[in-house]
């Protein structure tokens, strides 16, 4: 017994298309060929969008066939006519320009607690001890967001593995990366590493304030900045125009950094901004061969400094080659076990046991 065409459409008329209409009566059967048992035909779609829907459509057809009395086999192929639309281009994103009207300090939705991890001059590790510290919390079961706000000098995309431009649903909404349990946002993602960042205070106030205003950050224990090195435009904005809980401030103890230090520290007070404590950086150095502890840079400035400040002193780090390689990395040695591990799990210890984060 032969199928006949009536046959097949009859069938093929009881399939209805989502939006209305079926196969047979929408005219979107084509070549349709009966050869014995064998059944050749051809569903051919209004547009390319439409025929990469319409794939469980061509199997039902086919199952509304090969159940005909008579047919063997089924050949059903899905076209489209005309030419596929354009795809949408992605929303322009743009970061920079000068800020907008604020009225008072910007509370960040869904984060806790803001602190600010600053430094006088460049050249203290105040970004490794920044990046470390994110993942130490991170690692006690904190939610952690880093924000790289060293505008000029971006090095958190390296130290923390992460290279990619953030995605924008619409333009405005930017939504952060991850790395090691903890969310992140810097300059870096948005501009070539090879490139200078040549802008002027505005430019720089109003990236600062879409970082913390635009970004999707979730619900959050703590967002530490990496602040640039200094008491500039930077500092001045987020201390002024942010809800600040308070800030870390990262020296070594040599003579010149602690002059530099106790600028930062003014700064902080002059700005009413809790100096929550400090941290010695580059404390001394361990002969990884025979043991010999040497202090490099001195010894107990950063503890008597906050002694005198009446703060404290939250941890001590030695200089490390371990901290250094992980950091070109992209894998913070507090993301793995050891003694630079344990340190920076001890100083997140203590913020947490403080009530700081």
């Amino acid at each position: 017994m032969t199928v006949k065409e009536q046959d097949i459409l009859d069938a093929l008329a009881r399939l209805a298309l989502p939006d209305g209409g079926t196969l047979v009566s929408r005219d979107m059967l084509r070549a349709l060929n009966i050869e014995g048992g064998m059944v050749r035909f051809v569903i051919e779609a209004p547009n390319p969008d439409l025929a990469r829907r319409m794939e469980p459509l061509r199997q039902a057809a086919e199952d509304a066939v090969k159940g005909l009395p008579g047919v063997e086999n089924v050949s059903v192929a899905l076209t489209a006519h005309g030419p596929a639309a354009a795809p949408k281009a992605p929303p322009s994103l743009k970061v920079g320009g000068h800020p907008k009207p604020q009225q008072g300090p910007m509370k960040v939705k869904g984060v806790k607690r803001i602190i600010a991890v600053g430094s006088g001059k460049g050249g203290v590790g105040k970004s490794t001890v920044s990046s470390n510290l994110a993942v130490a919390l991170a690692r006690k079961g904190k939610r952690v967001g880093l924000l790289d706000a060293d505008i000029y000098g971006p090095s958190q995309p390296r130290m923390m593995g992460v290279n990619k431009r953030p995605a924008s649903p619409d333009g405005q909404t930017i939504i952060p990366l991850q790395a090691h349990g903890v969310t992140i946002m810097s300059i870096g993602f948005m501009v070539d590493e090879a490139k200078p960042v040549v802008w002027r205070g505005p430019m720089l106030m109003g990236a600062l304030q879409q970082m913390l205003g635009q970004v999707q950050w979730g619900e959050l224990d703590v967002l530490l900045v990496d602040m640039p090195p200094g008491t500039g435009d930077v500092q001045l904005t987020l201390c002024q125009k942010t809800e600040l809980s308070g800030a870390i401030v990262v020296s070594t103890p040599q003579d010149v950094a602690l002059i530099d230090a106790r600028k930062a520290l003014g700064m902080f007070d002059l700005l009413n901004t809790p100096v929550l404590g400090l941290i010695e950086n580059m404390s001394s150095y361990v002969c990884p061969k025979c043991g010999h502890e040497e202090h490099i840079f001195g010894h107990g400035g950063v503890a008597a400094e906050a002694k005198k400040m009446g703060v404290p002193l939250l941890g001590a780090l030695p200089i490390d080659l371990a901290t250094r390689l992980a950091g070109d990395s992209g894998v913070p040695v507090a993301a793995g076990d050891g003694p630079m591990a344990e340190a920076y799990g001890r100083i997140a210890d203590g913020l947490i046991a403080s009530g700081m984060v």
